[in-house]
């Protein structure tokens, strides 16, 4: 596991977060003071075209039922309009950004998975990981006694007074 690595990709997954949410931010104030200008104006169109199809009606039908068709003809362009308007389009560079994303929690992912089987190796066996760290001291413990221990068999100033030859 490499914390820099782990550090970059949550930066990338923060920068991606922010991005997305900047351009929804985008596609949804984009022209909405034109759009609720323009929704005004459609609907004084659309009360003038009212008054003149219900005048227009009452003059062939009663005026209940010249009502009746006009609301229900409200009710009919209203549900277009929804339809519409839920099928908004994403965008590349939202795509893009999602992309990024996802790739970025494979990443934090693949991060974790490596961490975690580190730390489980460090549990379930705690000395495959001192091993490494006690073997360079011993051994130099070991040699450095062994050649302490080699020269003073070797050396004739080191004799004991037992040995000393008789005179």
């Amino acid at each position: 596991m490499d914390t820099d690595n782990v550090a970059k990709q949550l930066r990338v997954l923060w920068r991606t977060d922010r991005t997305i949410a900047e351009i929804r931010l985008r596609h949804l104030l984009a022209g909405l003071g034109l759009r609720a200008f323009a929704a005004l104006i459609a609907v004084f169109g659309l009360l003038m075209l009212e008054l003149a199809a219900y005048l227009a009606l009452v003059q062939v039908t009663s005026a209940v039922l010249a009502a009746a068709a006009l609301g229900a003809g409200n009710f009919i362009i209203a549900a277009v309009l929804l339809i519409i308007a839920s099928r908004a389009p994403a965008g590349r560079e939202l795509e893009l950004a999602n992309e990024i994303h996802s790739s970025s929690m494979d990443a934090l992912q693949l991060e974790a998975r490596a961490l975690q089987t580190h730390i489980s190796n460090v549990v379930n066996h705690p000395l495959n990981n001192l091993i490494p760290l006690l073997i360079i001291p011993v051994a130099t413990m070991l040699l450095k006694s062994l050649r302490s221990h080699g020269s003073s068999e070797g050396d004739p100033t080191s004799a004991s007074p037992n040995d000393a030859p008789a005179a």
